[in-house]
């Protein structure tokens, strides 16, 4: 689906295409975007075409949360890795002609007359996952050459140059999103990104900045957004039940993996993995397993840890509930967090703990849990609720309260769907951006909101990293002190630079 009146009249640069890293400096032009229906697209109605960059673990749900919806195509995906093991699942072989595989043999069978929606999350997530009663076949061996099926590139900015495309999904380690994602809107794609928006404060701004530059509509990927139990519970907050709200609560899951421990040894480059494209403008670093593929969420490098990865979940719920989208707290303080031994592999927080105040004077306490929830504490009542979408309240009928035609109501992303099933949701938050595609309207989650979620858990991880207290303008972006302002922007390894 092209949309030619909003396309920005630009010209892009990218890279040339080679596998020596020394040999990314030579630049060369992209061509103008021009409208789909030139090459023979369908029309806007009926096809929205995109790219999948990223294809490791949590592409597993990206990846089929597309194909469900029959006005997308899939046509390409990207990814540093070819195919190979070492994702949260070590069976798993996963990478960029393992997705190739799954949405070629997707649209095969879809072509011969079956019905692959019922089975699609079980066949690429494993057993348990299809709807109710579905029986996954055995998928059928195709063949699909070039121009014909999805096609595979390792280097995004070879994806980003096709006029064929319409929007991207961007599933990669928290250090590429805003290079990615920018580079997208800049080559007039759409986004859909993954949570957190970004390593720091500076790239989630300049991320906002793009975005509006380039008219472009964009998805953060905090999916829970679009779980109706979710909603619910921030509605009867946002509506007074448990009245003036004085303090919440959120928690993030702990680290699910032993780190290699002070000592540990570098390991060989596995086949087929571009290791020196993975750390692209992060710094250099020796190979080992556990730095890349699902154990890069623990190193500071490439992400703020479990503090934002699921603190982008259970903060994005309190900001929406207390009605906080586009700014965050203005004091932040360290509560105790712990990190490994210094010499170790993992050097993000093992156990997530700091407090948060409001401007109004709400506080906000983010806290290492295995239970994963926002809890609300007002002064008529208390409301809790976790991933699973289920509210529970104290008094217990705050939870059944009606709200009236003239309250507050919440956007959602299924008109009618009240149940909270992951892969509902998960399917909705992508359906939801498809029409906001369409429409080119905000969806769900725009990148404002995102940018202020994520900018809560950054500046939460800067307190426990800091191990004090400090005061921020959330309007500014700013911070009195100088040490933390430091702290807002990373040094990006060259050639790697946000234009």
């Amino acid at each position: 689906m092209m949309n030619e009146r909003h396309r920005p009249s630009v010209r892009c640069t990218r890279r040339s295409f080679v596998q020596s890293a020394a040999a990314l400096a030579s630049a060369v032009s992209l061509p103008k975007i021009v409208p789909a229906s030139v090459f023979g697209a369908r029309a806007p109605s009926n096809r929205i075409t995109v790219g999948q960059i990223g294809c490791g673990h949590q592409a597993q749900r990206i990846v089929p949360s597309f194909l469900v919806h029959d006005d997308v195509q899939i046509v390409a995906v990207c990814d540093v890795n070819r195919a190979g093991r070492g994702y949260y699942y070590p069976e798993r072989v996963l990478g960029r002609e393992t997705a190739k595989r799954w949405i070629d043999e997707y649209y095969a069978e879809k072509a011969s007359g079956g019905d692959p929606q019922a089975t699609v999350y079980e066949r690429i997530l494993g057993p348990g996952t299809a709807k109710p009663g579905a029986v996954a076949p055995a998928p059928p061996q195709v063949s699909v050459s070039r121009g014909k099926g999805c096609d595979a590139y390792k280097d995004f900015r070879e994806l980003l140059a096709r006029t064929d495309i319409d929007a991207v999904a961007i599933v990669v380690p928290d250090h590429w999103h805003a290079l990615i994602a920018i580079a997208a809107m800049q080559a007039g794609k759409d986004v859909y990104c993954e949570k957190p928006l970004a390593l720091t404060i500076h790239q989630g701004r300049e991320m906002v900045k793009a975005v509006r530059k380039y008219n472009r509509v964009f998805q953060t990927g905090a999916q829970f957004r679009s779980c109706p139990g979710v909603r619910r519970a921030c509605e009867l907050v946002r509506n007074g039940r448990i009245g003036e709200v004085r303090r919440v609560w959120t928690t993030t899951a702990p680290n699910s993996f032993p780190s290699p421990g002070p000592g540990w040894q570098p390991q060989p480059v596995p086949e087929g993995f571009d290791y020196v494209f993975w750390l692209g403008p992060a710094p250099e670093a020796p190979y080992h397993i556990e730095r890349c593929f699902h154990r890069w969420r623990y190193i500071l490098d490439y992400s703020n840890g479990q503090t934002a990865n699921f603190g982008a979940h259970t903060n994005d719920m309190a900001q929406w509930a207390l009605g906080m989208d586009g700014t965050t707290p203005v004091e932040f303080e360290d509560n105790g967090s712990e990190f490994l031994p210094k010499g170790s592999l993992f050097d993000t927080a093992v156990k997530t703990a700091f407090r948060a105040r409001y401007a109004n004077g709400i506080e906000l306490t983010c806290e290492t849990n295995p239970a994963s929830y926002a809890k609300f504490e007002g002064t008529e009542g208390r409301l809790e609720i976790s991933l699973g979408g289920v509210p529970k309240t104290f008094p217990t009928h705050i939870k059944d309260s009606v709200i009236g035609p003239n309250e507050i109501h919440l956007p959602r992303s299924h008109p009618t769907r009240e149940t909270n099933r992951r892969n509902d949701i998960d399917a909705d938050h992508v359906r939801n951006f498809l029409d906001a595609v369409k429409s080119r309207k905000d969806p769900i989650e725009p990148v404002e909101v995102g940018h202020s979620t994520a900018s809560l858990c950054i500046l939460g991880n800067i307190a426990q990293l800091l191990k004090r207290k400090f005061a921020w303008d959330p309007a500014a972006e700013r911070s009195a002190d100088e040490e933390i302002n430091r702290m807002l922007q990373r040094p990006m390894r060259a050639p790697w630079k946000l234009s």
